[in-house]
């Protein structure tokens, strides 16, 4: 019961998007855009500018990349057995490779583990946005109608903002230069806001989907990806890992999360079948409420 009170706000906000699309109908991909390019950067920026940098960090970075390309590598061996076109490759990468860890993981991991797990959940969290923004956006470009290959991916990489308010937000706190407080806090607003603002865009873009879209062989593939077996690669990824047992649990519980809600908006920006991203997204969503209390029972078991 507990479980189902701490996802009540996060499925009320979905619906907001979701409700005022049926009754408005809005045109998502200018709202997405300007989550992406003018809001997310100054949550990374407010992040890196007030963690301490440590050895942890390193660790995450290399965990979150190594479990994102242990999917993406299994994708492509998937889509070379069964003749995948690269768009529904790459729709499929997104679909499965990136995890809702931010606007659903992150509050999740608070109630569970408290401020200590919040602390790893924020970190974490942004470096699957940086991955995604990275890794996400060169997929998305990859996959998208006008094509233009590696060079052009690499192009759209370069244009997404939020890799460089992290640098900027590191580069300031090495260099411990001052930001002044009401400046700060205008940052903390615009970053703070930006993940509700996604949670609503993605509400709207699952009052899109048509259930008679459904492909259901690659939507089932992708599920299991994302829920099933990307938890047990992590798993096996944190038997190896120099941290402590709090970590390897949060870690093995986000690994779980639904595809992150960005995916859609990238899919959508760039058309690589954003209808087949949003319909994996809305289908992990709700089935993440019979799989996550499995994935937080056995990992409590593992390293409780």
């Amino acid at each position: 019961m507990e479980f189902i009170t701490v996802l009540i706000p996060i499925f009320f906000i979905f619906g907001i998007g979701f409700v005022g699309q049926k009754l408005i109908g809005f045109d998502t991909k200018p709202l997405s855009v300007m989550a992406i390019y003018l809001m997310l950067p100054f949550l990374a920026f407010q992040t890196f500018y007030a963690a301490e940098l440590t050895m942890d960090y390193a660790i995450m970075t290399l965990y979150t990349v190594g479990l994102a390309f242990c999917i993406i590598v299994f994708i492509y061996f998937i889509a070379f057995i069964r003749g995948y076109s690269l768009k529904r490759t790459c729709s499929m990468i997104l679909a499965s490779a990136f995890m809702n860890n931010g606007n659903y993981g992150t509050p999740l991991i608070f109630f569970a583990f408290g401020e200590a797990g919040l602390h790893y959940a924020v970190i974490i969290m942004v470096i699957q946005q940086l991955l995604m923004c990275t890794v996400g956006v060169y997929y998305a470009a990859k996959g998208s109608p006008e094509g233009g290959g590696m060079k052009k991916a690499f192009k759209e990489v370069v244009k997404v903002p939020i890799v460089y308010g992290a640098i900027l937000g590191i580069t300031f706190q090495f260099l411990h230069i001052p930001v002044s407080g009401s400046f700060m806090e205008a940052i903390e607003m615009v970053g703070n806001a930006s993940i509700p603002t996604i949670m609503i865009i993605l509400g709207m873009q699952l009052a899109n989907i048509s259930a008679k879209k459904i492909e259901i062989a690659p939507l089932s593939l992708s599920l299991s990806l994302r829920l099933l077996l990307s938890p047990v690669i992590a798993y096996v990824i944190t038997l190896f890992l120099p941290i402590d047992d709090l970590l390897k649990q949060i870690m093995i519980v986000l690994s779980a999360m639904p595809t992150a809600a960005n995916t859609t908006m990238y899919a959508l920006q760039y058309d690589t079948e954003p209808q087949f991203v949003s319909t994996a997204t809305l289908f992990s969503t709700v089935l993440s409420l019979v799989t996550l209390p499995v994935v937080l029972y056995v990992s409590g078991v593992l390293y409780g």
